[in-house]
């Protein structure tokens, strides 16, 4: 008898095994499922986060350019206003001028200084064509942000499903 009970105790024991086994091989499927469900969607998910980190720092970047234009038209501008300010100097020195040497001197400063103006003007058109060239790469940016964030809360809302 006891033999038997040995038995039925081993049986039951291998019936609960296989049936344990049988349940553990039906959850696997299901995660298989959902793995395959879900494919390349956190791949995805992640490259756009890389994407989107990429563009913030190209539009942080372009933004701290347009800055550094603006700084450096703002100080072209007050350089043309100091070499105005000295062409004005020299001209009224001029006119009390002993010999023509002197007479010759400051006619080259103030030769000298309107070359000066005529190159901070050439650099003030060159900055600011850049400044807008750089407010365009600013848009284009701005609008590609727009657009990954759109996609990646898409695709977010994709994976939590």
């Amino acid at each position: 008898m006891a033999t038997k009970k040995a038995k039925e105790v081993k049986e039951i024991a291998i019936e609960d095994k296989l049936r344990m086994l049988f349940e553990m091989q039906m959850v696997d499927s299901e995660i298989d499922k959902v793995q395959s469900l879900r494919g390349e969607l956190p791949l995805e998910v992640r490259d756009l986060e890389d994407d989107i980190v990429r563009l913030e720092t190209r539009l942080e970047k372009h933004t701290e350019d347009t800055s550094d234009l603006s700084d450096d038209i703002k100080s072209k501008k007050v350089f043309i206003d100091e070499c105005t300010k000295k062409i004005a100097k020299y001209e009224k020195d001029q006119g009390s001028v002993r010999n023509n040497r002197e007479y010759d001197a400051l006619n080259k400063e103030v030769e000298y200084e309107k070359l000066e103006i005529e190159l901070a003007q050439k650099h003030i058109k060159e900055f600011k064509i850049e400044l807008d060239a750089k407010g365009k790469q600013i848009e284009t940016i701005k609008y590609e942000l727009g657009e990954r964030q759109a996609d990646l809360a898409a695709k977010k809302k994709d994976l939590d499903n």
